[in-house]
């Protein structure tokens, strides 16, 4: 049954919002073009767009033939949200805005131990990271709409306890989500880091018009997202892309993975294989954190492949990352492959091209691969855009009525 005239202004509303996002100004002229809308019914609908808030005049055009015409652009305090990505070494926050628009940020360092429960632990140095990013923005918590945070593993949708991350201190305790819950004033939603990080690629990024790729993840631990008709694919317990898991050729079997929380795939071609593969060829790794380790030797092989050693610790990695990516694909046989994370970024085209090539000898299907474009923080700036699809649905749908 078609819409009555409330419902066709609240579509024309959601078209017109949607428009703002995606330009960033627009005159009424303009709008009414991209709507397909008449000028007067443009008119209305800024009118009542403004007096809800929603929008605001920004100033007018310039340089154009006859008079200047007033600009409307997206309020952006209507509505922020907060976005966390937690790993074993820190927990970085970020505020946005409605349009998107990074406005604070906090970073501080995980706590391997506190001084009361781990639970307890955890909830504050949560609470601080927002409190931060939310100060750095001019705001308070309680002005957040949303949080979205993302970590390593999932959070079994059936015990509420994270798995598949053993690694990651203070996150364990089965009354976790309730005391996160009940400690920020907002709704709040949690989900894998290599899955925020395809959410990133998709929304911003190297996948951006594709429904069915994959994006593998190297840097801490080595892993996958899987999104599957525009959307991502979890699994029961929300362990769907947990590739370092996977039995492959070239690796020692490890039984009780989730004691040693490592697998075929991880020790193959995850980032600690990187520093003992460079001294089989000969080469010297740095020091420091594993992960950064093996990205600096990545980045070094990819810029110097002349030098002695460089072509074929670049060659071998190419070829443990395939045997793994093999599987992923018969398995699925996504449209893409995106390379994420630090160590895979870390080798550009260049490790591109050669796992493309390798993966081309192993499996029938042959996705393309390409390195994501996402560069900064791409857990938190899929976290934030996690957060700001929601809100927006919420916001624009209550307040365009």
């Amino acid at each position: 049954m078609a819409g009555g005239p409330g419902t066709l202004r609240a579509m024309n509303d959601r078209a017109a919002l949607a428009l703002l996002l995606e330009h960033g100004t627009l005159s009424r002229t303009r709008l009414g073009k991209l709507t397909g809308l008449s000028k007067p019914t443009a008119s209305q609908l800024l009118a009542r767009l403004e007096a809800a808030g929603l929008v605001i005049a920004t100033g007018t055009s310039e340089g154009s033939p006859g008079p200047n015409a007033q600009l409307y652009a997206l309020n952006p305090a209507v509505a922020h949200v907060v976005g966390l990505d937690v790993t074993a070494a820190r927990i970085r926050a970020a505020v946005a805005d409605v349009t998107g628009r990074t406005v604070g940020s906090y970073e501080l360092a995980t706590a391997k131990r506190t001084g009361g429960g781990a639970a307890e632990g955890t909830v504050r140095r949560v609470v601080r990271a927002v409190d931060g990013a939310a100060k750095d923005a001019g705001l308070t918590r309680a002005e957040l709409h949303r949080a979205v945070i993302g970590t390593p593993g999932a959070f079994d949708p059936g015990t509420g306890r994270l798995r598949y991350a053993s690694h990651l201190p203070g996150w364990h305790s089965p009354t976790l989500l309730e005391e996160l819950a009940a400690a920020l004033p907002m709704p709040l939603a949690y989900d894998n880091d290599v899955n925020l990080a395809a959410v990133a690629e998709q929304r911003r990024g190297a996948a951006r018009g594709h429904d069915d790729f994959v994006l593998l993840w190297n840097e801490e631990g080595l892993g996958a997202a899987v999104v599957i008709g525009g959307r991502l694919h979890r699994g029961g317990t929300g362990g769907a892309g947990e590739v370092g898991f996977l039995p492959v050729p070239g690796a020692t079997l490890v039984r009780q993975v989730t004691r040693a929380n490592s697998g075929g795939f991880q020790e193959l071609a995850g980032a600690q294989a990187l520093a003992p593969l460079a001294r089989e060829l000969g080469l010297t790794p740095g020091r420091g954190h594993y992960a950064e380790v093996a990205a600096e030797l990545v980045a070094r092989a990819a810029a110097e492949p002349g030098e002695p050693g460089h072509a074929e610790l670049l060659d071998r990695y190419a070829q443990r990352l395939a045997v793994g990516l093999a599987s992923v694909v018969a398995v699925l046989d996504p449209q893409l492959i995106v390379l994420s994370g630090a160590v895979l970024a870390a080798g550009g085209d260049r490790l591109r091209a050669l796992v493309q090539s390798e993966l081309a000898e192993l499996a029938v299907p042959r996705p393309r691969l390409v390195t994501g474009a996402v560069e900064r923080h791409p857990v938190l700036t899929g976290a934030l855009e996690s957060a700001l699809a929601t809100t927006r649905d919420e916001v624009f749908d209550t307040t365009a009525r």
